[in-house]
């Protein structure tokens, strides 16, 4: 009688849970059906944000015919992202996509090891390039740009402020300053003189990097007990601490990474909007070009925002769009450089 190792139990047991439509899946080696799989981070793929929108982006390519077979595994835990992407090797899929900075290094070794795969990383940034490692980024300076514009826009008591990680992480510091930036620009657009509070968590714990819910929490009350009425707060969990406070307070607010007002349900009342990179979109055009020659370069990815909630004018809405697409063309630039000086 053979033996069967537990641990493979286990390995069959996470990707039977985790794996979406893989009954086509052998197909995927004939030259005439190109497939593309997602591996998801530990937030699964209903986390409202770069996983649900990569997904629809799949979908939705997968319905224009650019692709013939999607699929998805979720990861359930960090030390799964190795072997799902391994089973999508294996099952020869065509491109390969991982979202999120924790899958990056997986990433990288599968597409060192694997060069008849493409891969693409979504919220990756490609270092050292790679003929067969797409990076798509999006710009946080821009994401936060747009919401300091909103918050002074609406702000009634002239004061705005941001909950922030630690400025020691380059893209949480472009999200906030590109906030502070944001904000003085709608200052010098409609003549005023709101005041801008942007605190970063510098001295915590580094164990407690992105899920300090509680400094988040007590931060944006000390802003809200500062005058602030609009809250705009990055950096996962510590971030939606704050998101907490301000819906307590009864006062509006702004996230980002995700729609956090559809994740905090309740507890995010008073989100108005959260900005976020539009990886729908981006994944599709990748897919369609995905046959140009200088297509492993990085690319910046397009943003876009949820709709603002319906206490705004439609008027607030064209204005959101328009300088949404002034970022986009650089005909409005943040001065937010890539890297914290």
């Amino acid at each position: 009688m053979t033996k069967v190792r537990p641990g493979l139990i286990w390995f069959i047991l996470t990707i039977a849970f985790g794996l979406t439509a893989c009954a086509q899946s052998s197909d995927c080696f004939r030259e005439d059906v190109f497939c593309a799989g997602l591996v998801t981070d530990a937030l699964g793929i209903e986390d409202h944000g770069t996983n649900q929108n990569t997904w629809a982006g799949l979908q939705e390519a997968k319905a224009n015919s650019l692709i013939d077979q999607a699929d998805y595994i979720e990861s359930m835990d960090t030390r799964d992202y190795e072997k799902n992407i391994a089973y999508f090797i294996q099952k020869g899929y065509d491109v390969i996509i991982t979202t999120g900075i924790g899958l990056r290094d997986e990433t990288l070794r599968s597409a060192d090891l694997n060069l008849d795969t493409v891969f693409v990383g979504i919220n990756q940034p490609d270092e050292e390039p790679r003929l067969n490692f797409i990076s798509i980024t999006f710009p946080e300076d821009q994401m936060g740009f747009l919401a300091g514009a909103l918050a002074a826009r609406v702000s009634k008591t002239q004061t705005v402020g941001a909950v922030c990680e630690t400025s020691g992480i380059d893209s949480v510091w472009r999200y906030c300053e590109g906030f502070r930036a944001g904000a003085l620009f709608t200052n010098q657009q409609i003549g005023q003189n709101a005041k801008i509070l942007v605190v970063y968590r510098e001295n915590g714990d580094r164990e407690s990097l992105f899920i300090d819910d509680a400094w988040g929490y007590d931060t944006a009350q000390e802003l809200i007990q500062r005058g602030a009425d609009v809250i705009f707060a990055a950096g996962g969990a510590t971030g939606q601490g704050a998101l907490r406070a301000a819906a307590e307070a009864e006062i509006k607010s702004i996230g980002t990474e995700r729609d956090q007002g559809a994740v905090l349900a309740g507890s995010g009342s008073g989100v108005v909007t959260s900005i976020l990179g539009n990886a729908n979109f981006e994944i599709q055009q990748t897919l369609r070009l995905l046959d140009d020659e200088n297509l492993n370069e990085s690319k910046s990815g397009q943003i876009k925002y949820v709709p603002l909630v319906q206490i705004f004018p439609e008027s607030l809405t064209r204005e959101m769009d328009t300088l949404l697409l002034a970022l986009s063309i650089g005909e409005v630039e943040t001065g937010v450089p890539f890297e914290k000086p």
